[in-house]
């Protein structure tokens, strides 16, 4: 037999969505590169977490469970983009020189040019404040594994903005 109390404390966690909003908005605009999308995955998240709210106690990390939800769907917008595209276009195709020039940020430009595993786990970790535990329950994978991919996005950047400097 569950107390009402439970449920309450379980709900507590979880109550400033403002503050988990901006977070992950921030976190998927850096991932997606677009502020549309961000917030189109974001809501999509919002309302699975909403749609699981009777079982939050269950849910151990709350904001973890909000992250990994909301990264899944960036990948599954991903793959479904990638293969309507591998449907329509040939795979020579030259990119498009108009959406490179919205790319105006230098710090945007730079992690769009890490993998999306390295640019989650460096955004997670470095951006958002996260150990390599949480970061690891919200990727799904191990910490040193989150450390891993921290570490070679870092050098990556640290690669392109020598490159760039020279």
């Amino acid at each position: 037999m569950r107390f009402p109390s439970e449920r309450v404390e379980a709900r507590a966690r979880f109550t400033s969505s403002e503050d988990e909003h901006d977070r992950l908005y921030k976190a998927l605009y850096f991932v997606t590169g677009s502020r549309e999308d961000a917030e189109d995955i974001a809501q999509e998240a919002f309302l699975k977490l909403w749609e699981r709210w009777d079982d939050i106690d269950r849910i151990d990390d709350p904001t973890g469970y909000l992250f990994r939800v909301a990264l899944n769907g960036f990948r599954m917008r991903r793959r479904r983009a990638a293969t309507a595209l591998r449907k329509l276009a040939p795979i020579g195709t030259e990119r498009d020189e108009f959406a490179e020039a919205e790319m105006r940020a230098d710090v945007r430009r730079l992690l769009l040019g890490l993998s999306p595993r390295q640019r989650a786990a460096l955004l997670i970790v470095d951006l958002l404040g996260y150990s390599s535990e949480q970061a690891a329950r919200t990727l799904r994978v191990r910490p040193s594994t989150v450390l891993n991919l921290a570490s070679q996005g870092r050098r990556d950047l640290k690669a392109t903005e020598g490159a760039r400097d020279a």
